[in-house]
């Protein structure tokens, strides 16, 4: 890979704001929707489907479902997804039960969870009873106790995860809950995208990842689990990788092991991309060095406004110089940080010329015979104590 070329005016081309950054994305529908516009804004994407989808014409526990409500009517029901509503009603037809369906829905208290679901109500020729601004199913749940549903049965489409809590609340309350499980989630039938993304979050070489459903998120913390290194992967993501999830109901299964995440004030892909595109780079201090304005990002190094991607080994070596700038740091501890270097530290000169040559400037990097190497942090720059990058 070589350096970002300079534009036809003479100056450096804008980097984008998520150039040099690797980030993980765990999404199984819109994948490549998602990836792309991570990709567009300068990401390398590590793609993981953590879960698979069960499709729904092949789901007899929603068609038993269906049949039983059209037996015996609720008296709410409760549409939670736009994407959930509208294959219901599509698996529905395909088994010859559209129109009786439609025709139920539209005698019962319909309530939508948010503006997308209402478009999916109305789209499919139903009027809903109510709907929050909010999208919160918390607001759905306060509702629902406040206007009282002591004796009501109440049907709930799911949304690819039980609502333990909201279902629970209602029964507490004196409903009568039915789950409507119009996609369920099941782990993917190849596990090893899977594990290349934990590794990758183990080796802290990926520096952020991406949620877009609850089940997603408590998928990938099972696997971790079930690879006996659950502990590594909260300790990753409580201080290295940044967890971005698309709402507060993705981020449950998260924050309940107090993994901190990070949630867009909308719940759509495009503000998820556009949050993590400003608090990544964000993130990054700048450092002088030798004149130089120097960023150390993921997997690259921006210096004086140009990308400059650099191997593995120099990116090791590069953080721990910038741990300390303008500090020596022996040949012997960054031997140790070195990705398989064994015990030699010729190995260390070697990575060390590399770097430099990636670079493109050999004097950010300074040699201290017989000590060590150091970033040739300016002498004006005196509040970057060692450890403040």
């Amino acid at each position: 890979m070589q350096a970002q070329q300079l534009s036809g005016k003479g100056g450096p081309e804008a980097v984008a704001p998520l150039a040099g950054f690797t980030v993980g994305v765990t999404a199984a529908r819109r994948a490549d929707e998602l990836a792309a516009l991570f990709e567009r804004r300068g990401a390398v994407v590590l793609r993981a489907p953590v879960l698979r989808i069960v499709p729904l014409p092949d789901d007899a526990e929603l068609l038993a479902t269906t049949k039983q409500l059209l037996d015996d009517a609720p008296d709410i029901v409760v549409a939670t997804t736009a994407i959930g509503f509208r294959g219901w009603i599509e698996a529905a037809e395909g088994w010859g039960l559209g129109e009786a369906l439609l025709r139920r829905l539209g005698e019962v208290e319909l309530l939508a969870r948010g503006p997308k679901v209402r478009g999916a109500v109305r789209a499919a020729g139903l009027t809903e009873a109510w709907s929050p601004a909010s999208e919160s199913m918390a607001e759905v749940l306060e509702r629902l106790l406040d206007q009282g549903v002591d004796g009501c049965r109440i049907a709930v489409q799911l949304h690819g995860e039980p609502l333990p809590g909201f279902i629970e609340s209602l029964r507490v309350a004196g409903a009568r809950v039915v789950a409507v499980p119009v996609y369920r989630w099941m782990p993917p039938e190849d596990l090893a995208p899977v594990d290349r993304l934990l590794d990758a979050v183990f080796a802290r070489s990926l520096d952020a990842v991406s949620f877009t459903s609850a089940p997603a998120a408590a998928s990938l913390l099972d696997r971790a689990g079930q690879r006996g290194r659950l502990d590594d992967l909260l300790a990753a993501f409580r201080r290295d990788v940044l967890v971005a999830c698309v709402g507060p109901v993705t981020a449950l299964p998260l924050q309940a092991h107090d993994i901190p995440t990070l949630q867009p004030e909308r719940f759509r892909l495009g503000p998820l991309v556009q949050l993590l595109a400003r608090e990544l780079p964000g993130r990054v201090r700048p450092l002088p060095v030798a004149g130089h304005q120097v960023e150390i990002r993921g997997q690259a190094v921006v210096v004086d406004g140009v990308l400059r991607p650099v191997p593995p080994a120099g990116m090791a070596l590069l953080r721990a110089l910038a741990r300390r700038p303008g500090w020596v740091v022996a040949r012997a501890e960054l031997l140790r940080v070195l990705p398989g270097a064994g015990r030699d530290e010729h190995a260390v000169e070697t990575a060390m010329a590399r770097l430099r040559s990636a670079l493109g400037a050999p004097k950010l990097i300074q040699t201290v015979v017989k000590r060590g190497y150091r970033l040739s942090l300016d002498p004006h720059a005196d509040k970057y104590a060692p450890g403040a990058v």
